[in-house]
């Protein structure tokens, strides 16, 4: 069976700079089916669904549902709704959770000062294992449910306590695909073991950089300029770079600074990737849109 993530991994489509970009995130525990737009269509509360979208819009905050993997997923749902907040900075990364009764609760936060990275002391701090989060979503594409199902299931049934299914990272038809927090970067066509060795790696405050789709902290000029960098240098320290872009014209400059004082200048260039293909099953074909790093100049080396 031919699905766009088949197609997408036969033509070597690049991982690099496609996660979803999202400075801060918000994830909500509901169980039961989710629809293709499933803050609206689940059993969750829709008008909670479109005013948690609505408050988030513009903040930096990206708001998605979660529940645990297994067969449990499909009862009602229940008493109380786990909920994680998670902001990415590089150096300020932090993950806090908490319990509500009713998600409309989470209206009353403030949305703004979530995205530039102010909890205001929500919940609790996480300080447990890495967060581990895959697209399952087969109402939005059958890939995240065909591959991001049985590598949700495996990773929990190999002891990782902290995985959860998710209803939308992008990208489908790099599935199976996973967020990672606290450091929030996005993973790709991953396979059990190069999953696993993801969650070890981020367990040190490291990311492996073959899997990566970007940090979703940064916008996909960032994203490409800073997987550059790490491909160039072997860097895998999550926090080590830090990434400051500027619009020129049709293109992107970004520095890229490496915390030892070694300081990179990109070029960044949008294209296209060619031949025409599906970035979603079912859809019709098309160039899907691709960041491209067309020259990398070090500037400094301070270290």
């Amino acid at each position: 069976m031919s699905t766009c993530a088949t197609l997408s991994r036969e033509l070597t489509e690049p991982l690099s700079a496609t996660a979803a970009t999202a400075t801060t995130w918000l994830l909500v525990e509901q169980a039961g089916p989710w629809g293709a737009k499933a803050l609206t269509e689940s059993h969750l509360d829709p008008a909670v669904g479109r005013a948690l979208d609505a408050a988030a819009a513009g903040t930096g905050v990206r708001v998605a549902l979660i529940r645990r993997p297994g067969r449990h997923a499909d009862r009602l749902g229940t008493a109380r709704h786990e909920v994680v907040l998670a902001h990415t900075a590089p150096g300020r990364s932090w993950v806090r959770r908490t319990g509500v009764a009713d998600p409309a609760e989470l209206l009353a936060l403030d949305f703004a000062a979530l995205g530039a990275g102010e909890h205001g002391n929500f919940g609790a701090e996480h300080r447990g294992d890495p967060l581990a989060l895959v697209c399952t979503n087969g109402r939005r594409d059958r890939c995240c449910a065909l591959l991001g199902r049985p590598l949700a299931a495996e990773l929990a049934a190999a002891g990782h306590a902290e995985v959860w299914e998710v209803t939308h990272l992008g990208g489908h038809r790099f599935s199976p695909t996973m967020l990672v927090l606290p450091f929030g970067y996005a993973y790709g066509r991953l396979s059990p073991t190069a999953a696993k060795e993801v969650l070890a790696a981020t367990a040190v405050g490291h990311v492996v950089p073959e899997f990566s789709r970007g940090r979703s902290y940064w916008d996909r000029p960032g994203q490409a300029a800073e997987q550059a960098v790490r491909l160039l240098t072997g860097e895998s320290a999550a926090d080590a770079l830090t990434v400051d872009q500027e619009r020129d014209g049709e293109g992107w400059w970004v520095t890229v600074r490496h915390q030892d004082g070694r300081t990179w200048r990109a070029e960044v260039t949008a294209g296209v990737s060619e031949p025409p293909r599906a970035e979603s099953c079912g859809k019709a074909a098309a160039t899907p849109s691709r960041m491209d790093v067309t020259s990398l100049t070090a500037l400094a080396d301070l270290g």
